[in-house]
């Protein structure tokens, strides 16, 4: 029997264990050219996205804050523009009028007919007078209350005529002591020796006046009448000075002169209602005398009228809303009527035509 021969199969010896294996030096496969492509793209449509919105925000901004800056001032211009001043005059420091008086017709002058002056009124002059300035609020007022149960004042229409009656009494209000006192603080000042008493006052006006061609000087006494019955003189004392600022008052700003009339230079603090649409008097001309106080809250004052111290504007004449010349009563000098617009029906000093 043949016998074969077996070479056994001698395998390949193993590595040791604790030899680490080849380091592969073989870089890793790259990413494919498309996908870092779409990143980049990405990263750059996210850029400018930013951008854009930056801008699109810093504009709106801008714009907002423009147009609030704008806004503002427009705001501030209108505001200043419709801004009205509707601070209280008579409580404030006024011009003194001494030395206004001419003889024609000025704004802010007295045109009187008397230009020599016998000189009289206010002894001295008070503290309230400072220079080219007096305070009313500071004024001396004659004490006492007077009451006067017998005054009367009746005005009526007759067709084309107003009537106005009256005694001369306030029907309104009282007045203070005259003669003053030797024991008011008032009389240091002005020593007004006269009393008051009732007088007779008859005027027949024309119901419509119109303004004549020429104007015409205003007379010392009586100018005109309240609607409360009392005298309205102009603006100047026996001296020719400025009578509301020199001479001393009672509370209502009346006092009597050497006949025992009672009567203002200026507005009295005894009318509670001073509209220049309200008529609270009338003038020996015709025409309706009001108070200085606008709509819309501020004053009329010597500047914004014409040389007789009137405007045309809308006032209440006997009932009705209409648009006609009138007077007006301010806090500064001249007060009141400074000439007469039309036909006095009280006797003055030729008319003088008008420049």
């Amino acid at each position: 029997m043949e016998t074969k021969q077996i070479t056994p199969q001698v395998n390949a010896p193993q590595p040791a264990s604790n030899i680490p294996p080849k380091h592969n030096t073989k870089p890793n496969k790259k990413l494919p050219k498309k996908i870092l492509l779409s990143v980049a793209l990405a990263i750059l449509l996210l850029v400018l996205a930013s951008l854009l919105v930056y801008k699109l925000f810093s504009k709106t901004s801008h714009t907002n804050s423009s147009q609030t800056s704008t806004s503002a001032t427009q705001n501030t211009h209108i505001a200043t523009k419709n801004t009205v001043d509707t601070t209280d005059p008579f409580t404030q420091k006024l011009p003194l009028g001494d030395g206004k008086v001419s003889t024609s017709a000025k704004v802010g002058y007295v045109d009187a007919c008397e230009t020599s002056f016998r000189g009289g009124g206010a002894e001295h002059a008070g503290s309230w007078i400072e220079g080219t300035e007096w305070d009313p609020t500071k004024k001396t007022e004659v004490q006492g209350e007077v009451s006067w149960p017998n005054a009367s004042v009746k005005i009526t229409v007759q067709g084309d005529k107003r009537v106005v009656s009256a005694n001369g009494l306030p029907t309104n209000s009282t007045t203070g002591i005259f003669p003053i006192q030797q024991t008011d603080p008032a009389y240091q000042i002005d020593r007004n020796p006269n009393a008051i008493s009732a007088q007779n006052i008859m005027y027949t006006l024309p119901k419509n006046p119109t303004a004549s061609a020429n104007d015409s000087c205003i007379p010392m006494g009586s100018i005109g009448i309240m609607t409360n019955g009392v005298a309205l003189y102009n603006a100047l004392d026996a001296a020719g000075r400025d009578a509301a600022a020199h001479e001393v008052q009672d509370h209502c700003d009346g006092h009597p002169e050497k006949t025992g009339e009672y009567h203002y230079h200026n507005l009295s603090g005894c009318f509670s209602d001073i509209s220049s649409q309200l008529v609270i008097g009338y003038a020996w001309d015709g025409f309706g005398i009001t108070g200085p106080k606008k709509a819309d809250g501020s004053y009329y004052k010597t500047a914004d009228l014409d040389e007789c111290h009137g405007i045309t504007s809308d006032i209440m004449w006997d009932g009705q809303k209409v648009s006609m010349y009138h007077y007006v009563m301010t806090a500064d000098y001249p007060y009141s009527i400074s000439c007469f617009k039309g036909t006095s029906v009280k006797q003055t000093a030729p008319a003088r035509a008008r420049p």
